[in-house]
């Protein structure tokens, strides 16, 4: 692990969250999300971004919070996984951080099973809690959404 982390920072609902710097691509204002059919429930549609389809990953589900439909103000940030490239939907992106790799507290050490997170930092103002992407889709999830796509793109 790096000496320091580099992070951004965004907010859902009120609570901050973030992912690793060099795993965004990008942040961009909201735009249409075009339905999946046969995706999991995980999946709330996909979008164009520069030529390629994009799976939105709906967080407010994965994390049980209140279910909105998106807004004009939110953001989506474009981020990579380990497989494939995906879209978050956020209400706003904050900035980024940079902190000791050693001020990392892990999950376990919070709640045991804290799924789809590496870590949590605590910063000046609070705490923010780090995303693990490559856990966000299981990889029947990850089966069905290759599908999904393969055959609405074929």
């Amino acid at each position: 692990m790096p000496e320091t982390l580099q992070l951004l920072v965004f907010t859902i609902d009120a609570q901050r969250y973030a992912l690793h710097v060099s795993a965004v691509e990008r942040a961009i204002r909201m735009v249409e999300i075009t339905p999946l059919p046969k995706s999991p429930g995980i999946v709330s549609g996909v979008v164009n971004f520069h030529g390629a389809v994009v799976p939105v990953l709906n967080i407010r589900s994965r994390f049980g919070l209140p279910e909105r439909e998106p807004e004009l103000g939110d953001q989506l940030l474009i981020a990579r996984t380990s497989r494939r490239m995906v879209a978050l939907v956020v209400d706003s992106v904050h900035d980024v951080v940079t902190l000791p790799s050693g001020e990392l507290v892990e999950p376990e050490a919070i709640l045991p099973q804290l799924e789809h997170l590496e870590g949590v930092a605590r910063l000046d103002d609070g705490m923010v809690f780090i995303q693990d992407l490559d856990a966000f889709l299981s990889l029947e999830e990850e089966q069905t959404l290759a599908a999904a796509i393969e055959e609405e793109c074929s």
